[in-house]
């Protein structure tokens, strides 16, 4: 079996030749005569350069197949051996990966699982987000979880950068975050998610995948990771770990260091769409094009349809708003979590008034609370 790589070069570039080097470089190399008696297996690890396109505007790209014997079914070794040393090269973009069904992970819960969790099946799932993002004590965090779940509300996450901070430590926000939970459980018998954010101190300790089973063990319901901070060995730590027993949204900060040049890096498809959903997120969040972010629709929309494949949670976010909820709805359907943060939590009449305004929004498009 191969892993097709297509990598796209700057106008000027010899792409032929890049592309040779690619496939040699990164896989395994060159050889003399000493390796004679080995060079059944060393041509059974070359990479091939299988095609070749001159675009319109000057660029070129090149399709590399690269045989999945190379690498160990995770994304690390994926990425190491498809751009690893040739990523300081010069000017080259990863701009799609096309891997198995059966390379890295799947989800435990994805889109039908989460559904199933918070018992709706046939609408939009609307999420709030805790703002402000840092300076709350735990109790102001369960204040607001009570008015927004009250109204309604599917699910709540951390901001991404909401650690376990002095002011608010993590575990109490969850505890008194969890009473809130249990209360509207109770109440209403609906099961509010929320996705606390999974940081290294926890507990004391620096290991990632006890901070993520400490917080399940206390009680959390989902889990949010700053995949790309951590890196995308520790997701797949987590996702694999059979303590972790809830879904896993995967936030995108420093994609952009990763995905913004035009010229270098991987394309945000690859990154937020294929190797995330290969990796075993249950959801991801990234920017919607028609939010406070500048995004290219045609990369949103193939990271929808990335995630989708593999039955991931899309979850655009960065400024959704209700008045935006139509053109959402256009291009999602009902497959997707509508994320909001100061969308509900700034609304003029108050955050459970931000949360029905997303509810009538859905009304409005053909879907009942």
């Amino acid at each position: 079996m191969t892993i097709e790589v297509d990598y796209r070069f700057p106008a000027g570039t010899d792409a032929e030749r890049q592309a040779q080097i690619i496939a040699v470089g990164q896989t395994a190399g060159t050889w003399d005569a000493r390796f004679g008696h080995r060079e059944e297996f060393l041509k059974a690890h070359l990479g091939e350069v299988i095609k070749g396109v001159l675009n319109p505007d000057g660029t070129s790209e090149a399709t590399i197949a690269f045989p999945e014997a190379n690498v160990e079914g995770d994304i690390p070794s994926l990425l190491t051996a498809i751009f690893g040393k040739y990523s300081m090269a010069g000017p080259a973009k990863v701009v799609a990966v096309r891997l198995s069904e059966s390379y890295g992970l799947r989800p435990k819960f994805g889109i039908k699982g989460i559904r199933q969790l918070v018992g709706v099946g046939d609408r939009p799932l609307v999420m709030a987000i805790f703002k402000p993002a840092l300076g709350l004590s735990a109790q102001d965090h369960a204040a607001i979880l009570k008015d927004v779940a009250y109204a309604g509300l599917d699910l709540i996450k951390d901001d991404e950068i909401m650690g376990n901070v002095e002011e608010t430590p993590t575990l109490s926000r969850l505890q008194a975050c969890l009473e809130v939970i249990d209360e509207v459980k109770e109440k209403t018998g609906r099961t509010v998610l929320y996705a606390v954010n999974v940081t290294a101190s926890l507990g004391g300790s620096s290991n990632l995948l006890e901070a993520a089973r400490l917080l399940v063990r206390s009680g959390a319901n989902a889990l949010l990771l700053n995949v790309l901070s951590y890196g995308f060995s520790a997701l797949e730590a987590i996702a694999a770990d059979p303590e972790i027993n809830v879904p896993i949204f995967a936030h995108p900060a420093l994609a952009g260091a990763m995905c913004g040049s035009p010229e270098y890096g991987l394309n945000y498809s690859v990154v937020l769409g294929t190797l995330m959903a290969h990796a075993g997120a249950d959801a991801v969040l990234y920017p919607a094009h028609y939010g406070s972010l500048p995004f290219d629709p045609e990369e949103e929309a193939k990271i929808r349809e990335l995630l989708r494949s593999r039955d991931v949670f899309p979850v655009p976010s960065a400024g959704i708003k209700p008045q935006i909820v139509p053109q959402v709805l256009t291009d999602y359907g009902a497959e997707v979590v509508l994320n909001a943060g100061t969308g509900i939590m700034d609304h003029p009449d108050g955050r459970a008034a931000g949360v029905k305004a997303f509810f009538d929004a859905l009304a409005s498009s053909g879907f009942k609370a």
